[in-house]
């Protein structure tokens, strides 16, 4: 596999520059997630930096790289928006209502 020496902004890895596996299509994983142990043996602490385009070259207007920036508060990472994932579709729409664009029997 192939890897890339990718700097970390941020947290207690700042300035750090850490080889990291590519993926299939040749970038980073999106999100880097490292464990700390706890010194008194109790829960692990999970570390979380997020992929970030490193900046722009010059001439090509191609990016130079990724970088990891920290993650303070560790939310969960956006999952894919599916068009059947059951998000709603516009407003909240009340089942007696009549459907948009159809008029209802008594205007006739």
């Amino acid at each position: 596999m192939r890897s890339q020496d990718t700097p970390f902004e941020g947290g207690p890895m700042d300035g750090r520059v850490l080889p990291v596996l590519l993926g299939i299509t040749g970038h980073p994983p999106k999100t880097y997630r490292i464990p700390v142990p706890a010194p008194d043996g109790g829960p692990a602490t999970v570390l979380v930096y997020r992929r970030v385009p490193r900046g722009r070259s010059g001439r090509t207007g191609l990016g130079p790289g990724w970088k990891y920036l920290y993650d303070p508060s560790g939310a969960a990472a956006d999952r894919p928006r599916w068009p059947w994932s059951g998000r709603s579709r516009g407003p909240a729409a009340d089942p007696d209502a009549t459907p948009r664009g159809k008029p209802d029997d008594a205007d006739g």
